[in-house]
């Protein structure tokens, strides 16, 4: 099902295994693992330091972000992003290959995907199945790490990838694109707190749970089975769309699925419910729970 050619946006185990056996990896070739669990459950560095993808760098979501703001994983300044993947070996003319070792097959992944996406970077794509697959399927691993050569990477933003709180406040009364929210049913409708914070959604935002795009192996579905998710939905793939969610993660499935299906310019909103449940004035924050106490 996976396309296996350079510059798609799914790679698979078998492609990526005959190129780190063929000793591919290297400067036109780099594979970073961007796997991130929460500190009391797992500990992702640790876990890239005992095994990983050989060849693997590992990319840290906490590092490569803008720490200035209140809001968890936004992105980085450009120049911080181009000194952080160079540092990696990523070159502007490297194809990198991003995965994460999360149980469900692929989490952080897809947002490292979108990131390189977003500051222009082409040739990216996410190793479908993720390590756990890479793993289950007998593919090579190692505890060595490798200190790839510096490379010079040139970031410009895509500011149409992007979308900021101000510009989704805007759209709540014009309705110029559609927004998916891919948190799960219980957040999305507020009856369940979503990590803490009070719950519910965006005002027209329709629910899509980023699993919903992912086989119980842990794999991508097939583009026919994706598409028929969003025609469920009535999301329309030749319209202007957002992706929202907690924190601008798993957001990046949703565009991740739609890239898929032929549509590029799915937009991300980075601030997500963490931002608009701080900022949104409480008629922008549709709730279930709310209505049932009024």
């Amino acid at each position: 099902m996976a396309p296996k050619v350079l510059g798609s946006a799914l790679v698979t185990a078998k492609w990526l295994s005959e190129a780190v056996r063929a000793g591919r990896v290297g400067t036109s070739l780099r594979v970073l693992d961007a796997s991130w669990y929460p500190p009391e459950e797992r500990n992702a560095r640790q876990e890239f330091k005992e095994r990983h993808i050989p060849g693997a760098s590992f990319f840290d979501i906490e590092e490569c972000r803008d720490k200035s703001s209140p809001y968890t994983f936004m992105l980085p300044s450009e120049s911080h992003f181009a000194d952080y993947v160079g540092r990696l070996g990523v070159s502007n003319d490297t194809h990198v290959v991003v995965y994460d070792g999360d149980k469900l097959g692929t989490f952080y992944a897809p947002r490292a995907w979108w990131m390189f996406r977003a500051f222009g970077h082409k040739e990216v794509s996410v190793l479908n199945g993720g390590f756990k697959n890479w793993v289950k399927e007998g593919h090579p691993v190692t505890a060595e790490v490798s200190q790839p050569a510096l490379a010079v990477f040139k970031a410009k933003l895509n500011r149409a990838l992007l979308k900021t709180f101000e510009e989704m406040m805007h759209n709540v009364g014009s309705l110029r694109f559609q927004v998916v929210d891919s948190r799960t049913e219980g957040w999305f409708r507020g009856t369940e707190l979503d990590q803490g914070l009070e719950s519910g959604h965006i005002p027209g935002a329709v629910n899509i749970p980023f699993h919903s795009f992912l086989t119980e192996t842990g794999h991508e579905k097939s583009i026919e089975e994706i598409q028929q998710i969003f025609r469920e939905k009535n999301v329309d793939l030749s319209k202007p769309l957002a992706a929202t969610c907690h924190k601008g993660v798993t957001a990046c499935h949703i565009a991740l699925a739609a890239y898929l299906c032929g549509k590029r310019d799915v937009a991300v909103y980075d601030g997500s419910w963490s931002e608009w449940s701080h900022r949104a004035p409480p008629r922008y924050k549709v709730s279930e729970l709310k209505r049932s106490k009024a």
